[in-house]
């Protein structure tokens, strides 16, 4: 019998917990407006009207008119850093980091030191997310050893012992070759595969999007089409041998349009976008700020309103953050020697809904359906708001305003492109598996 997908310390205890007059959005249940939700052991045993439910004598209650109670989110796309890179992150901090921002579940990449690449370390990572995970974490192993891209790791091995599926996420699958083995193994272990899409002959040693900005500055580009023309060839193999395929951190509107044809010939293909790329554009490099760079970097308005519409339209299936966690010192040095990435976890749920729900853009209840609609693409429970669900819960205060960075990170890093702006919305209470993971200092508290 296969291991399950996720894990992490539960020695935690269950919450007994009631939220008053709380607003709950759960598009999936089609709440939307003030409940009282109460909590008992972990799960979720009533959602009345406001003012109905009564607190049993050993249950902390929560007054929270004016806050929002949503499901809790699921990240699929995340860089836990552990084994060999914890001066960066850990599977404390960076689940701490991720019950901040309001999540639930998050599945970690394999792109560590060393590759996570075969079944004894994947056993080895668990093991030490059983001690220390403060929420459930998943694992994806590399599709290829080492992520060399020429020999295919143990994946039936690997999934007997958890894998939530396949990625060598940091590097491209470059042969078309190996990808169409690895999605002729898929069908006999399962598990998507998900892939980070570039060809590097076309990326090269660029530093940020191909463009007028980079023309200026003077910094040599990663042009739109070395994303889109793997996506397209991709969704060309995985249809010839009927796999499945999940697209991660989309960035260019080259690639949507290539997304959304493989889904009208009924290609089993899915995506993601990040918030960065959702937010920000390439304007934002024009201070050579290295929080700012990232693989797949930040392209132009055109891209950002490709990815908004494709999140709006469904053929971008899930927000996922590739929270990327760096030294200090790794990124202060020039832009073009700085490594890709940024830091994403606690900002996901603002960023979003500051620069596209609160201009109206984007609906609320769509952000937090997307923020959870990787759990389903990975075969990982979707958190529900509903009698008999286990508790996966994130309390929000959609007026509070506040300053990234101000007062640290729960991340062992501080490398996010959001640093030292304004967001609304803050999370102040996430129930992860039935256990509070994160409380706000600022949340009070009836008794």
């Amino acid at each position: 019998m296969a291991a399950p997908l996720l894990v992490f310390n539960d020695s935690a205890p269950k919450a007994d917990i009631l939220i008053r007059e709380v607003h709950v959005l759960d598009p999936r249940t089609a709440l939307n407006g003030a409940h009282d939700v109460l909590v008992r052991d972990g799960e979720i045993a009533e959602v009345g009207a406001p003012g109905t439910l009564t607190a049993p004598d050993d249950a902390e209650v929560l007054e929270a008119q004016g806050r929002h109670l949503f499901p809790a989110f699921v990240d699929p796309h995340v860089h836990l850093r552990t084994p060999g890179q914890e001066h960066k992150e850990d599977l404390e901090t960076g689940t701490r980091s991720a019950a901040a921002g309001g999540f639930c579940a998050v599945l970690a990449m394999p792109n560590t030191s060393p590759t996570l690449d075969s079944a004894p370390l994947l056993r080895s990572i668990r093991d030490a997310a059983a001690r220390d995970a403060r929420i459930p974490v998943g694992f994806v192993p590399c599709v290829t050893r080492g992520m060399a891209g020429t020999e295919l790791t143990e994946m039936a091995e690997l999934r007997e012992e958890g894998a939530a599926g396949f990625t060598d996420d940091g590097k491209p699958v470059v042969s078309a070759g190996m990808l169409r083995k690895a999605l002729q193994y898929q069908r006999l272990c399962g598990g998507v595969i998900a892939l980070h899409e570039e060809d590097p002959t076309l990326s090269g040693q660029g530093a940020m999007h191909e463009g007028d900005v980079s023309a200026q500055l003077g910094i040599t580009g990663i042009p739109s089409i070395s994303e889109a023309v793997m996506v397209a060839r991709d969704a060309l193999i995985a249809e010839y041998e009927g796999g499945a395929i999940h697209i991660q951190h989309l960035s260019a509107r080259e690639s949507i349009a290539a997304l959304a044809d493989a889904k009208q010939r009924g290609v089993r293909i899915t995506g993601e976008a990040s918030p960065h790329h959702l937010c920000l554009t390439d304007e934002a490099v024009r201070t050579l700020d290295t929080r700012c760079k990232m693989n797949p970097p930040l392209r132009t308005e055109q891209d950002r309103q490709a990815l908004i519409e494709g999140l709006r339209s469904g053929v971008v299936d899930c927000i996922a953050t590739d929270h990327a966690p760096h030294a200090r010192d790794e990124k202060e040095v020039p832009f073009e020697q700085a490594p890709m990435g940024t830091t994403g976890l606690e900002t996901s749920f603002a960023s979003i809904y500051t620069y596209l729900v609160k201009p109206g853009v984007l609906t609320l209840d769509l952000l937090v359906q997307r923020l959870s609609d990787g759990a389903a693409l990975f075969d990982l429970p979707t958190p529900r708001v509903e009698p008999g669900a286990p508790a996966n819960l994130t309390l929000v205060d959609l007026e509070r305003e506040w300053v990234v960075g101000d007062g640290g990170y729960e991340s062992r890093s501080a490398n996010c492109c959001f640093d030292g702006r304004t967001l609304s919305g803050k999370v102040l209470l996430t129930v992860a598996s039935g256990a509070i993971a994160f409380r706000a200092r600022q949340l009070e508290v009836v008794r």
